[in-house]
């Protein structure tokens, strides 16, 4: 028992020293783990091993991992160049999942704005159509363009006249200004007071305003009465003052127009129904326009009254023929005319005709004009400093009035001027493709060609475009006739807008709205 007792205790000494010298030798590894364990839970017993043995088999364990851990150091750092590297499991997912984030990222900031964009832009789009819905847009989009114009005339009227006026022997250069703005004035209250009538008014007034339109026209061939200001006999003077009735005539005639072609709609099957009172009517006042030598006015009404038939549903076999018969006048006034071949060959040939270089030749209005609008460049000299004014440009203040605005403004100021005149434009257009009255229709598709019309013709004249025809530029030039008769027209387009369906209601809100705004006012002041 002793002996066995002696035996078991050095057995249980040597597996200590084992263990001892295992964990002290060599570092711990999953193959040393894997071995300690299986000695553990092995049931055979070691006794017979001396502790030499055991001990070179733990030092061979360790000496064979160390070995392989230098190996693997070694080749890492060791890799031939152009070999990728290898990456622990999992890494190359990693890092294309690092370089997706940005893509990704870039993409969703593109969406955002794009989403962003989409949304500003459906706003806008909503914005639009509940204001071109609103049932007053037609009328502010053609009231407000109408007193930019005026008040645009009457800046320019004193810068272009000032130089003419003062040395005509007025002794002001205010004096062509006051006169417009007294004209202004009295055009915009006819204009207010014309956008108040109702549509029944215009209706039993159409044959009363063509007839006077008539009679007035005719008087300027009355002697004593008819004036003839560079040789046209287009005037009536009354007074201190001269009127020139064919601008009332061309508004007397598009209502007339209007109110005509309504009543026959659908009557027009015969020539009889068709020609009369349509075409006689659009005759006379053709012919005393022309008598009186001065076809330009007489070529803006021909022009009116084809739209008015087109608009009116006038038969075209017969609109044809009264098209060509309106030509043929046209071309036979023309040619009987020397001053009007002289003025088209000046329009031609401008500086390519030498003797265009003569102070009075044909081509001095028109080159002079195309000169002021030349020297103006992309923003003009400054508001008065034109140079052309100076009696080099011929009506400066009236009939070119567009060249010194180019001179003066530049070109951005010409294409402001044209796009207001664009914007009274679509205005008018809203009235005919909004109205359900063919009146309506008809009157404002005269009234269109009337002023936006008249307006394109003058800027082609000045640009050259086409040749020198003595028309103003609607509510910008210089003239009494011509601003009072213009604002009266859009006077009638206004009360036109005004039957559009929601407009009275929504007039009498916004009058509404004033009153209580300017009786918080009132009690404020009086606290």
């Amino acid at each position: 028992m002793g002996r066995q007792t002696t035996a078991k205790a050095d057995e249980r000494r040597r597996r200590k020293l084992a263990k001892s010298t295992v964990s002290a030798s060599a570092p711990t590894t999953s193959k040393d783990a894997g071995v300690k364990t299986a000695a553990k839970t092995s049931g055979v017993k070691t006794a017979a091993k001396t502790p030499t043995a055991k001990t070179a088999a733990a030092k061979s364990a360790a000496r064979k991992s160390a070995t392989r851990k230098s190996a693997t150091t070694t080749t890492a750092g060791k890799r031939p160049a152009g070999s990728r590297t290898a990456a622990p499991r999992g890494t190359a997912s990693t890092t294309a999942a690092v370089e997706r984030k940005p893509a990704k990222a870039a993409g969703k900031n593109s969406e955002k704005t794009a989403s962003v964009l989409g949304r500003a832009w459906d706003h806008l789009r909503g914005d639009i159509a509940g204001l071109s819905a609103h049932p007053l847009t037609t009328y502010f989009l053609i009231l407000v363009s109408v007193v930019l114009l005026t008040g645009l005339g009457l800046v320019m009227v004193l810068s272009a006249s000032s130089i003419t006026s003062y040395d005509g022997g007025a002794g002001s250069s205010f004096a062509y200004f006051n006169k417009q703005a007294m004209f202004a004035g009295v055009g915009l209250v006819l204009m207010y007071t014309a956008s108040r009538m109702s549509l029944q008014f215009w209706k039993r007034i159409a044959w009363f305003a063509i007839i006077g339109g008539l009679i007035m026209q005719a008087l300027v061939f009355a002697p004593g009465l008819g004036k003839e200001t560079k040789g046209n006999a287009n005037w009536i003077g009354l007074g201190g003052f001269q009127i020139q009735p064919s601008e009332f005539l061309k508004v007397a005639l598009a209502l007339w127009l209007g109110f005509i072609l309504a009543q026959k709609a659908g009557k027009m099957t015969t020539f009889g129904h068709a020609m009369i009172p349509v075409v006689p009517g659009t005759l006379a006042a053709v012919g005393l326009v022309v008598a009186g030598n001065d076809l330009g006015t007489g070529l803006v009404i021909m022009a009116m009254a084809v739209v008015c038939l087109f608009v009116g549903g006038f038969p075209m076999k017969y609109f044809l023929l009264l098209g060509s018969v309106l030509a043929a006048s046209v071309v036979f006034f023309v040619l009987s005319s020397q001053n009007r071949l002289d003025r088209i060959q000046a329009m031609l040939t401008g500086h390519a005709d030498q003797s265009a270089a003569d102070t009075m030749g044909q081509a001095w209005q028109s080159n002079h004009g195309l000169f002021s609008l030349a020297s103006g460049g992309w923003l003009g000299v400054g508001l008065g400093a034109s140079r052309e004014k100076w009696s080099w440009l011929p009506e400066a203040h009236n009939d070119f009035i567009f060249a010194i605005i180019g001179e003066e403004l530049g070109l951005v100021g010409t294409l402001v001027v044209i796009l207001i005149f664009a914007v009274l434009g679509f205005g008018m257009v809203r009235v005919v493709m909004r109205s359900n009255s063919l009146m309506v229709q008809v009157a404002t598709a005269g009234f269109f060609a009337l002023i936006v019309g008249q307006a394109g013709i003058n800027i082609g004249v000045v640009t050259g475009l086409l040749p020198v025809i003595g028309l103003p530029l609607p509510f910008v030039s210089y003239g009494g006739s011509s601003i009072i008769a213009s604002l009266l027209a859009v006077g009638v387009v206004l009360s036109f807008a005004r039957t559009e369906p929601g407009a009275e209601a929504a007039i009498a809100a916004n009058k509404d709205r004033l009153r209580s705004s300017l009786a918080v006012l009132a009690r404020k002041k009086r606290k």
